[in-house]
């Protein structure tokens, strides 16, 4: 049930941000405009701060492996698999040398399992040239697997506080809900320069996570205005995709060993085309390997 310390805070919030809108239209990016925008997120997070267990740690490993879960996946979905994550695999080293089989069963209840394999790719990549120290640059960190730019600029932020520039969905729909009205289709290039104006230059950490905290409230709004950027785009359905049927598959060969097609395909009840296309491209990508009739993980 809202409080009235709540309903206060709220239309505060909304007569700041129709006061920033204003001055916004009137002046362009000024640095009344800057402060207002400052005073919003700063006056939502100091009642709003999430405590996630990402940020009760500086060390770039754990950072990583957040930044990695949480791509394509809810926060609380994320925040229980990653503390028995670190728990099972607490560094680059013995991340790199796990079997395949216990990341895959670590990875289990997340999705898009590819991310596991790039992790571990990173991490091995990590131990080989750093020593297992990441480097506090964007662009090296960068040409870790399965690591963009905005996974290496996030290593960059919250392991280092590094002010780095950071757009992602939570942070869009905040710059979006501020600055742009109802306009549609809004770029991301349009969204950098306000980024990188109004940065804390020094507590880029706090700063970002801050505006994640604002824009997870907005984005949970009847009009999430993160809908608006040009770069949003609805997940395809799960039921009876192929998504679906290749996490089904690497469940059921992680909790029962090595079967064929045709008993995956009965166990499962999906059809048999359609758990062989999936199982080839599990191989291709090197989650599971065909061992004569028999289908299992790739060991390593």
């Amino acid at each position: 049930m809202e409080t009235v310390a709540t309903a206060v805070e709220e239309a505060f919030q909304d007569g700041m941000i129709d006061e920033l809108r204003r001055a916004h239209a009137r002046d362009g990016l000024s640095a009344e405009v800057i402060r207002v925008f400052s005073t919003v997120i700063h006056g939502h997070a100091a009642t709003r701060f999430r405590r996630l267990p990402w940020r009760e740690t500086v060390d770039p490993y754990r950072i990583l492996v957040s930044e990695i879960m949480l791509q394509q996946t809810q926060v609380e979905r994320v925040v229980e698999k990653y503390r028995a994550f670190i728990a099972r695999f607490p560094d680059f080293a013995t991340l790199a040398d796990a079997p395949l089989a216990d990341l895959l069963a670590a990875w289990q209840g997340l999705g898009y399992n590819r991310r596991a394999i790039n992790l571990q790719s990173a991490a091995r990549q990590a131990v080989d040239q750093w020593e297992g120290i990441l480097p506090p640059d964007p662009a090296l960190l960068a040409t870790l697997p399965g690591i963009g730019r905005y996974t290496a600029a996030a290593v960059c932020v919250f392991a280092f506080n590094m002010p780095v520039a950071l757009i992602e969905t939570n942070i869009r729909a905040v710059y979006i809900h501020c600055f742009f009205g109802d306009r549609e289709k809004i770029a991301d290039r349009e969204l950098l320069p306000l980024v990188e104006a109004t940065l804390d230059r020094e507590e880029p950490r706090l700063w970002f996570n801050a505006l994640m905290d604002y824009g997870s409230e907005l984005k949970r709004a009847a009009a999430n205005p993160a809908r608006r950027s040009a770069h949003h785009s609805r997940q395809s359905a799960f039921q009876g995709s192929n998504r679906q049927v290749r996490g089904m598959l690497l469940k059921q060969l992680l909790a029962e060993g090595p079967a064929s097609c045709e008993e995956l395909s009965s166990i499962l009840q999906r059809p048999i085309d359609q758990v062989s296309s999936a199982l080839g491209q599990m191989a291709a990508e090197g989650f599971v390997r065909e061992d004569g009739p028999l289908w299992q993980i790739t060991p390593g």
